[in-house]
Order: structure tokens, then C-alpha cells, then sequence
């Protein structure tokens, strides 16, 4: 060791022996060669802190460098820094110098990327390894996928990691780093918790700017994923380990370099690009498997005796196997011929065994493994039992299970790791804890008539007794799992009453939708619904309607009041019951509520729920006539019902994997699917026939599938992953058009609605248009230009043609853009405040209406020529796949991951509400665009948008016409009654004072927003779209002051009851409080609301009221929001079905707020009390 990192631990020794855990840091040193499992035993048994420093200060700089890193994983980064001056400089050659190429480079990148260490006792496989290895650089130039696949216990996922550990590999094929996700057997909501933690690993690497929030769905998920790995992480690898399913792989297929482990060779079939394989088909040769029983016992493999090899055959090559009998042969190394019985007994007889696994040795090897455990531990190791696959623990969780201290437990597990009974990811800290899943098969065997009743029960109640006031919400991993597995662990137990009690408790979904978000939370509502149902009750269609209608608030952060958005609900529903007692128990403690007492006036938009299949539901069309929908996906069926009632006439199973996309030919005749089998086929709908399969014509999944519009001439479309259009003329034999010109996978097509072209939209951030009769591409537009403020991929998901075939809409990230046909230019661009992704969109072929699909589970409906949003269509679970409109644009089909088909009538959707009309004038000949009424005298006045304003008595009839302003006079205001004094504002910049003749004031250079007069009246208020706002004297009309700082259009402005405090809004949400006296800023309302693109109001700030004592702020823009005057704070917020409040009207006691959004619902809302 260079003198001067002797030097440096001989300094700080006395501390360094005071304060480590040396087992921690032994456990990294080992797995980094430079100690090992000798010298650890000899550690062990003294004062350890003091052995360890005096064996480091013989060794050489590996070895300082291997305790510094140590030293860093296990958070000592006080200690690390007295080290950190005093590292030894590696130079390249001692890089080179290493047998296997492993350095601390390597260790640092695997580290980082979070792939397993050594085990302790550990073997090197050469061939195998060298034949990963030469896979491995075929990635060197070109993405692609190596499968590392054998039977369970074979040792694969070592081996991956081995393979990696090499600094060629590193430096040659993987610069970009090497990042291990283990999968495991996972339903879709815990692979997308996976995914955003992978992508969050992945951000925070990088500068502070590039973290986002989680992304919402898996499509998402798959997006921002590719966009790392292939812009943030080029040539870097992705390590799945114990990938189980072929629609889970199919979210990594990201033209990225993946290596993966399984026991099915064929998962790759289903993804696209190069393909390599190892079979780990044998497991351990006989003598790699005395080499690791000689490691254990601490004996040459030639002095083995003669039992050892006995032992290994019987141990079928097993690595797990072989590891169980070694530990117990290290502490009793006398007893080889009784192991070797044990494991020829094969008195364990399984209920259910696996055809690609011989269970017999494994079996007696884990048993004579518990058997040597003291007896209370026997029990403690028992209840591992009720652990899910591919689950990691914290020792706190066990800790509360057990009853017992944490250093306690850490020690018991520490036994069983040392025994091969567990094993321990030390990546994390604090360390997590997990069992094989051949070792969790045989306790589940064994404990089978135990498990529900007892070891579930006594979890249950082990958590109950520790959380008995509150749940836990630190977030960390112990709050993790109780939030994410306590429902698991009470329905395993048969606990019905307590389920019940917790998934229908508001608290509960708050917390677990807060830490977990709303996609597990939905997940539990229906995987445990049999149970909850048993009880008879509504409270479970409650609950799930109530998260389908909140569940996208549930993605905001800052994270909504729940309370406050089950105050919506309906009022004889138990989520409403629940909700309002919690509101008046805060309310009575000072917290602000509102409840919406007209909420019985508005009626589900859904006319109709489906509940066609299991799994998630990828496409759903209405026929030609309206009269039928047809629907498909992860099922791999083809179902057809009803629309006006949901009775199902046709059920198919039409493909060997999941049917993507379904299609109704223009009579109603035939029915087309497309499928991740790479197959096309054609349907009699009558008949339920086959009639035409298209099984060789792609050669990746088929994405999309659309008949012509007309019956002119009958052609199928379909687009594939091989980056390929096919057009096919059912009419004939075979008759097929192959388009190309992607390069990259094809998500959709579309025909015009003449026939004359179809679109496609593709992952190259294109879409093209080819001629029909031609096949011939006629032109391309480059969608990914027009997203010029991030260097992210632009994946186009689908396009859609207006009525007239003059325009083509396509999506793409979070943006709907709508382009001309014939000049390709842009005319419209949609970005929605959604923080999700837009799934599809689709045009309705009667009107301007367009409906988008998002990713966080909502609908939007928006009128495509006032580029406006006409209506939120809640409803849905989780993300939505598709919608489309029926062909005479009467009905709104969505279908969504929730497994429900959704059918709105789309003039519920968009006229709203509607109500008596108590009086009304003559027709004016320009619009009216504002209102004001004078009690002295009693008129109205009307401001028109041709600049003129109508006086008009609407007691007697008459009126006068006033004119001055050049444009559209935008709102009155009265400076007093009486005399009547009534300022008027305009788009051109001006105020004018009727009824007295006062001079004109040029008060902005922008239009005039918004203006009001102080309640003491001496000043008014404007606010322009100049981003200023300006306080003026009502007698001089000189300005006061002039209040600058706004970063938007000042939208509207308010002054307090007494006249000392003036409140602004502007276009970006922002609320800012000024002195009127000072006209100096004294708070800018709280900023905390800001996430993605949303502004800080869901819109702009279109009105402001104080409440009397002026304590209180109400203000409304996307939402309606509460706010502390004082502390600038938001109290409570409210959501409308719609959208875009202009005004609101507040009673004079603060306690009753009356608007209505832009889908014409009335909000009547008063405060609890």
C-alpha cells in the first residue's frame, strides 16, 4: 500500500474502529476480491473494527480503494472523506493487470447501475461466461437482445452479472453504463413502478433539469424510457433479470441493448431486432460443483472426500442446491455421508411440480438447512412463507412481524444469508432481503395449510398492533411495502371485515394513492372485488367510480385534497358520507371545505359500461350502422355486443397473442384483427368465420388495421413493427400493395375519408401520405420538427382526417397538431394541460369535434375550429387506449386498460346543462360581450363587440347607444350609483366614464383586461395584456402607481373590502398581492403548484373575490382556488367537470361560490361547517 494511504488510515484509526459495522463493509471488500472468507472468519471472532483495520493496513491499494468504496455504499461519508485525499492513483496498466478485467471502474459503473454483487462463495464458469461475453460485443455496434435462458436455480442471473463485470465490455461495448431492473412474474401496476423507478435512477445521474414527474402509464413509461436509454444512455445496457412474460418484454422494446434472463427462449419472438441466445441448460458441472463445496468447507477439491461427489449428482447441478449443502457443511464439515442421505431420502412429496425443475434435491437440501436452525428461528424463517415472488424486504418490516429489535433481526437474517436460506441486495440501504423463488416454493409446500390462516393472519395483526393510531406515510421501504402489500397480505388471510374496512376508508386512499399513485390503488379495487362484493353492499362500484372521476387529480402534485373531491360524489354514496363527516371534523379546526350542493343535477355522462374481457382492452369500433361494437386485446379475443344494450352476440378467440387492433368493413359484413402473432386475419361477423389469414406478409406484431370508408372498392390496411404498410384487396385471391419509407415501427393507418390516401404515423416522428391506386407515396409530414424545445424522440401514435379530407390531426407526446392536406403547413396546435401523454385521437365525421385519449385515464373533447375544450369525459380506471365516434357522431366510445368499453352520447357530453330564461331583450346587431346593471337608474347597460355600448331600460323598453371605442368594449364597472358613473374597458387599450363627460384615459399599450374600483371608491384598478396592472385615482385619474413583475397577460384584478390590498392574476396562473398605498408586491401567491406544462391555476386566473374581513381569497381559472391573504398558502381547491371558469359569484358571508365551466354545469358550492 502507498505510504501515504497507510499513513492516512493509521491517522483516523481510532475513529474508524469506533464507529463502522465491519460485517457491512466486509461483505462489498469480499465481493471485491480483495479479502476473503478465511480472513473474515478470523475477523469474526475478534474485536472486529480492530481486525479489520489491522488486516487492511497489510494489504495493498485495491484493497484501501475497495474499503473506501465500502465505506461510501454503507452512507459513512464522514469517514469517507478522511480517506477520500489519500486514494492511490490506478494507473491503466494495473487496470490491464487484473485477471478478469475487474477494476474499481467497473465497480463504480455496476455499482451506479445497481447490479448484484459476487456471492460470497463464488465459481467461475469460463465457457459460459466467454460465450455471454461474445454475444455481449455483437451489441458493440448495433441494438439488439442476448437471452440468457435455462431452468429455474441454473444460475443465470450470476452469470449476467458475471458476464458484465469486465472492463472491455465496459469500455468497448457499454460506455453508457449498465443499468439491472429485475422483473420477476408482475402485473401492470408494479412494472410501471418499476419503470419510473429505473427512469428516476436514470434522471437523477444526470443535471437537476432533466427530472420530471413519474410518467402515468406504461406507454409513457416506454417513451420517456426510450428517450434516456437511446439520447441520455447511448450505448449502455439494460439488464432484465427473470423476465417471465412476452407483453412485459414488449415495454422494453425500445431499439436499446438489452440482456435478459429467463426460463422461456421464446419470449424474444414477440420484440423486434438482433437476437442472441446461451442456454444455461445443465446447471453446475460436477466439478465446478465440488469447487464450490471446497470454497465452503475451506478444503482443496482434490481433498474432498469421497461423499462430496455423490452429493453434487444428487444436487442435479444446481447451484441454489449445492450452496444450501455447503453452508451446512462449512459449520458441521464432519457430517458429508448424513447430508448426502438426506438428499437421497426424497421423503418430500409436492403437490405441484414444475416439468422444468427436480425439486427432490432442493428439497431435502432446504430442509436439512432450516433443521440446523435453533428452534425459534425455525419459526421466524417459517414466516418468509407469506412473501411475494421476486419481493424484496427490509429488515423493519420484519422487524415488526418478529416483535423484535432491528439490530435483533439484522442478525437473524445476516444466519440465514450465511446459510444460502436468503439472500440480501446490499445496493440499497437499507439493505433488502429476498428469497429465491425455488426457496419460496418449497415454504409455500410445506406451510400450504398453515399459510392463509395463521402466517398471513398473525402479519395482519403484527402490523394492526404496531400501526394502530396511523398508517405509515415516511415513504421510505418499510412504508412501501405495508402500503403496497397490506391488502394482499388481509385478503390471503381471509380477513374480509378488515379489507373491507380499510380499501373503503378515504385515509387509505389518500395515503396509498399518494406514496404509490392511483394505478395500484385502482388495481386493488379490482383484483380484491369478489371479496369486497360479498358483503352486499355498493360501497365497491362507490370507490372505483369515484377514482375513475379523480383519478388523473390523483397524478397532481401537489397532491389534491381527497376529501375535497369526494365532496362531489354523489350524496347517498359512502365515499360522499365519509367525506363530509371528515370535511365538518376539519372544518371545526379551521380547515376550508366546499360542497357542491347541486351535483344531483348532473347525470353520469356514460350511457353505457362494458366489461368485455380480462386483461386490458387495446381497440374497440363501433359499426358502420352504430348498431354493433366490436373489441379486442391482452385476452386474445375478439368479442362483439350491442351498443344500445352491452349484450354480447359474438365471442372469437381469434389470435395466439393479444389483438391489437379490430376494424368493421364498411358493410358490416366482416371484421378485421391484427395481432402481436404477426397475423391479419378477416371475419364473418354472422357467422363468427375465419374467412382470410395474412400470417406471412409481416414479420413483426401488426399494430393497425382499417377497411376503406366507402364501398367502392373493399381494402384493408395494416401497419407493423417491420416499419411497413400493406394494402390488401379482399375482393380478390391475393392482391397486396406493400408501402415503405418508415424507419422506424408503424403504430397506425388511416384512410382519407374519399379513399383517396391513407396516413401513417410512425415512431421516425413522421407521417405519410400514399395514393391508394398508386401505392406511391405523395408526400411526408414531419411531425418531430415541430417539437423544436427538447431533443426527446417524437413517436406519432396516430392520425385522424377531418370530414372534409382537407386537414390530418396527428398526436405526439402531449400535443394534438393539426395540419393542411395540400400544403402540409401546421394550422393548429392543441397542448393540453394534461400531464400525460395523448394516446389517440380521433375526428368526428359529422362536426369539428375532436376526442383525445390521454394516458392518465381522462377523454377530452375539444372543438377543433375555436381551439377549445368542450368537455372532460371522465370515467375510466386506468390509461386510455382508444376512442372514436360513431359514423353520424351521435355516441363516444372509449376503451381503456381498466378492462371497460365506455359509450357516451356526445350531445350529453357537450350541451350541458340547461335552465328557464326569467327575461330577454331585443336582438342586438353586434354581440354582446358584457353586462352591468345600475339600480339609479334602473338600467342596464350592454357592451357590444363592434366598441358601441346599449344603455337600455329593461323596465320600460328604450335605450341609447354610446360609442367611442375602437374595438370590442370587454366589461362596465360602476364608480358610484349615484350619481351613476359607469367606466367602461376595451381591447383598444382606453377607459371611458359614461354618463359624465370626462376625457378618455390611454391606459395600457395592450388590450385592457380586466378593471375594478376600490369598495372606498378613490381608485380603480386596471389590468392589461402588457403584463402590467396600474392603480389610478378616481378624481384626478391620474395613475398611481404602475404594477410590473407579471410574466403573462394580467387577466383580472380585485381590491380587498378595505381598499388597502389589490389582488392580480395572469395567464400563467399566478396570483400576486400589492399594497394600494405602496403599490409594493407583498406576496406572490404559493408556486408549489407547478408540474410539467400545467400553469399554476389550470388555466388563467380569470376572477378574484376577498372575503369580508379580507382574511380570505377565492379566485378561478381551470379550477377554483381558496387562499391564506397572509401567507400567500392555497387552503383548498376545487375541480369542475369542465373547464375554463370565467366569473364567480360569492355571497357576502364567504360562504356560498356560484359559476358554471365551459360545458355549461352550474357549480353551486358552499363551505362546510
Amino acid at each position: 500500500m502507498e505510504e501515504g494511504a497507510r499513513s492516512c488510515l493509521l491517522r483516523f484509526r481510532h475513529r474508524l474502529e469506533q464507529d463502522i459495522k465491519p460485517s457491512y463493509l466486509m461483505d462489498h471488500m469480499i465481493s471485491d476480491g480483495v479479502i476473503n472468507v478465511d480472513e473474515e472468519e478470523r475477523i469474526r471472532t475478534q474485536d472486529q473494527a480492530v481486525a479489520l483495520l489491522e488486516l487492511l493496513l497489510r494489504k495493498d491499494n485495491r484493497a484501501y480503494i475497495s474499503f473506501y468504496n465500502a465505506l461510501v455504499k454503507e452512507t459513512y461519508d464522514d469517514l469517507a472523506n478522511l480517506l477520500y485525499d489519500d486514494l492511490p492513483q490506478i494507473s491503466a496498466n494495473a487496470h490491464k493487470s487484473s485477471s478478469d478485467g475487474w477494476t474499481p471502474h467497473v465497480q463504480m459503473v455496476l455499482s451506479e447501475g445497481g447490479v448484484p454483487q459476487r456471492p460470497v462463495v463464488f465459481v467461475s464458469r469460463p465457457e459460459l461466461l466467454n460465450r455471454v461475453r461474445e454475444r455481449l460485443y455483437r451489441l458493440q455496434k448495433e441494438p439488439g437482445w442476448v437471452t440468457v435462458f435455462g431452468m429455474a436455480g441454473s444460475g443465470k442471473s450470476v452469470l449476467a452479472a458475471e458476464a458484465v463485470r469486465h472492463q472491455g465490455i465496459i469500455e468497448e461495448c457499454f460506455p453508457g453504463g449498465v443499468h439491472w431492473l429485475s422483473i420477476g412474474q408482475l402485473d401492470k401496476p408494479d412494472l410501471l413502478v418499476k419503470i419510473q423507478s429505473l427512469c428516476f435512477r436514470l434522471e437523477q445521474s444526470l443535471d437537476s433539469q432533466s427530472l420530471h414527474r413519474p410518467p402515468n402509464s406504461l406507454d409513457e413509461a416506454k417513451e420517456r424510457l426510450r428517450f434516456l436509454m437511446l439520447r441520455r444512455y447511448p450505448r449502455s445496457l439494460l439488464i432484465l433479470d427473470d423476465i417471465w412474460d412476452s407483453t412485459v418484454l414488449k415495454v422494453f422494446d425500445i431499439q436499446c441493448r438489452i440482456l435478459l434472463t429467463t426460463r422461456n427462449r421464446s419470449l424474444t419472438d414477440s420484440v423486434s431486432g438482433a437476437k442472441y441466445e446461451v442456454e444455461v441448460a445443465s446447471g453446475l458441472d460436477e466439478n465446478k460443483g465440488l469447487e464450490i463445496l471446497a470454497l465452503y468447507t475451506k478444503t482443496n477439491p482434490q481433498g474432498l472426500p469421497e461423499e462430496a461427489r455423490s452429493i453434487v449428482r444428487e444436487c442435479k447441478g444446481s447451484p441454489l442446491v449445492v450452496s444450501l449443502i455447503g453452508a451446512l457443511l462449512k459449520e458441521k464439515p464432519n457430517r458429508w455421508r448424513y447430508y448426502l442421505c438426506q438428499l437421497q431420502q426424497k421423503q418430500f412429496k409436492r403437490i405441484r411440480k414444475s416439468s422444468s425443475y427436480d425439486y427432490d434435491a432442493l428439497d431435502q437440501a432446504m430442509a436439512a438447512s432450516i433443521e440446523v436452525l435453533p428452534d425459534e428461528h425455525q419459526e421466524l424463517y417459517k414466516d418468509l412463507t407469506v412473501l411475494e415472488k421476486d419481493i424484496k424486504i427490509p429488515a423493519k418490516v420484519l422487524s415488526i412481524l418478529w416483535d423484535l429489535e432491528p439490530e435483533e433481526v439484522e442478525d437473524i437474517l445476516e444466519e440465514f444469508v450465511n446459510k444460502s436460506l436468503l439472500f440480501v441486495d446490499s445496493h440499497n440501504k437499507p439493505y433488502l432481503y429476498y428469497l429465491h423463488d425455488l426457496q419460496l416454493d418449497f415454504l409455500v409446500e410445506q406451510n400450504r395449510t398453515q399459510l392463509e390462516v395463521d402466517l398471513h393472519t398473525k402479519v395482519v395483526r403484527q402490523y394492526q398492533q404496531h400501526y394502530r393510531d396511523d398508517p405509515p406515510t415516511s415513504g421510505d421501504e418499510e412504508c412501501l411495502y405495508w402500503i403496497r402489500f397490506l391488502t394482499y397480505h388481509m385478503a390471503r388471510a381471509n380477513l374480509s371485515q378488515e379489507l373491507y374496512s380499510l380499501m373503503f376508508s378515504l385515509d387509505w386512499v389518500s395515503i396509498k394513492a399518494q406514496i404509490m399513485g392511483p394505478a395500484h390503488l385502482i388495481n386493488d379495487y379490482v383484483e380484491y372485488g369478489p371479496i369486497l362484493d360479498k358483503e352486499g353492499r355498493c360501497d365497491n362500484y362507490q370507490f372505483q367510480e369515484f377514482l375513475s372521476l379523480n383519478g388523473h387529480q390523483l397524478e397532481q402534485r401537489p397532491f389534491p385534497d381527497v376529501v375535497q373531491l369526494a365532496l362531489s360524489q354523489p350524496p347517498t354514496s359512502e365515499v360522499y358520507r365519509q367525506a363530509l363527516l371528515q370535511a365538518q371534523d376539519r372544518a371545526s379546526k379551521g380547515k376550508l371545505y366546499v360542497d357542491w350542493l347541486n351535483k344531483s343535477s348532473v347525470e353520469s355522462l356514460s350511457r353505457l359500461v362494458i366489461h368485455p374481457h380480462q386483461g386490458s382492452i387495446y381497440s374497440a369500433c363501433f359499426s358502420q350502422d352504430g348498431a354493433k361494437i366490436a373489441t379486442c386485446g391482452a385476452s386474445k379475443t375478439l368479442k362483439v355486443f350491442k351498443s344500445t344494450s352491452g349484450e354480447k352476440l359474438t365471442e372469437i378467440q381469434a389470435h395466439d397473442d393479444e389483438v391489437l387492433c379490430c376494424a368493421f368493413s364498411p358493410d358490416d359484413r366482416l371484421l378485421a384483427t391484427c395481432s402481436s402473432d404477426r397475423k391479419v386475419k378477416v371475419w364473418n361477423v354472422e357467422r363468427a368465420m375465419l374467412l382470410r389469414v395474412f400470417a406471412e406478409e409481416h414479420e413483426e406484431q401488426v399494430n393497425h388495421c382499417q377497411f376503406t370508408n366507402t364501398r367502392r372498392q373493399l381494402l384493408l390496411a395494416t401497419c407493423s413493427n417491420d416499419k411497413f404498410l400493406n394494402v390488401w384487396n379482399l375482393n380478390r385471391p391475393s392482391s397486396q400493395n406493400t408501402m415503405f419509407g418508415h424507419f422506424e415501427p408503424v403504430n397506425h393507418c388511416c384512410f382519407s375519408p374519399d379513399d383517396t390516401y391513407v396516413s401513417t404515423s410512425s415512431n421516425d416522428g413522421t407521417v405519410k401520405l400514399f395514393q391508394v391506386s398508386s401505392a406511391n407515396e405523395w408526400k411526408t409530414i414531419n411531425v418531430s420538427s415541430m417539437f423544436t424545445e427538447s431533443d426527446e424522440e417524437v413517436l406519432v401514435k396516430c392520425s385522424t382526417w377531418t370530414a372534409d379530407g382537407k386537414r390530418i390531426i396527428c398526436a405526439a407526446r402531449n400535443a394534438v397538431l393539426v395540419f393542411d392536406v395540400e400544403t402540409s403547413d401546421m394550422l393548429l396546435e392543441i397542448r393540453t394541460s394534461r400531464l400525460s401523454m395523448v394516446q389517440y385521437c380521433h375526428a368526428c365525421p359529422t362536426s369539428n369535434l375532436l376526442a383525445i385519449a390521454f394516458s392518465n385515464y381522462a377523454v377530452e373533447l375539444w372543438d377543433l375550429e375555436a381551439n377549445k375544450k368542450m368537455a372532460d369525459c371522465s370515467g375510466h380506471l386506468s390509461w386510455v387506449q382508444r376512442v372514436q365516434f360513431s359514423p353520424d357522431g351521435s355516441q363516444l366510445l372509449s376503451c381503456s386498460d381498466d378492462q371497460t368499453v365506455r359509450v357516451r352520447l356526445n350531445k350529453c357530453v357537450r350541451d350541458g346543462m340547461t335552465g328557464s330564461v326569467l327575461f330577454q331583450s331585443e336582438e342586438m346587431s353586434s354581440r354582446i360581450r358584457c353586462t352591468c346593471m345600475c339600480r339609479q337608474p334602473s338600467v342596464v347597460a350592454l357592451g357590444q363587440e363592434n366598441g358601441t355600448v346599449q344603455v337600455w331600460s329593461w323596465q320600460s323598453g328604450e335605450g341609447r347607444v354610446l360609442k367611442g371605442h375602437k374595438e370590442q368594449v370587454r366589461c362596465f364597472s360602476l364608480l358610484s350609483h349615484s350619481p351613476a358613473r359607469l367606466l367602461s374597458w376595451s381591447f383598444d387599450g382606453t377607459v371611458k366614464v359614461r354618463l359624465r363627460h370626462i376625457p378618455d384615459i390611454e391606459a395600457h399599450r395592450g388590450a385592457i383586461l380586466s378593471c375594478h374600483v376600490s369598495p372606498d371608491g378613490c381608485f380603480f384598478a386596471t389590468t392589461s395584456a402588457d403584463k402590467t396592472a396600474k392603480l389610478w385615482h378616481c378624481e384626478s385619474w391620474q395613475c398611481v402607481h404602475t404594477l410590473s413583475g407579471h410574466q403573462d397577460c394580467v387577466r383580472s384584478c380585485r381590491f380587498s373590502w378595505d381598499s388597502r390590498r389589490l389582488a392580480t392574476g395572469d395567464d400563467n396562473g399566478e396570483i400576486r398581492l400589492w399594497s394600494v398605498k405602496e403599490g409594493a408586491l407583498l406576496k406572490i401567491c404559493s408556486r408549489d403548484g407547478k408540474d410539467g406544462m400545467d400553469s399554476l391555476h389550470g388555466g388563467w386566473v380569470t376572477d378574484l373575490h376577498f372575503s369580508s374581513d379580507n382574511s380570505l381569497l377565492v379566485s378561478t381559472g381551470g379550477y377554483i382556488k381558496w387562499w391564506d391573504v397572509e401567507k400567500g398558502k392555497a387552503l383548498q381547491t376545487f375541480y369542475p367537470t369542465g373547464s375554463a371558469l370565467k366569473k364567480i359569484h360569492v355571497s357576502c358571508d364567504f360562504s356560498t361560490f356560484v359559476t358554471i365551466d365551459n360545458i355549461g354545469i352550474l357549480y353551486i358550492l358552499q363551505r362546510v361547517v
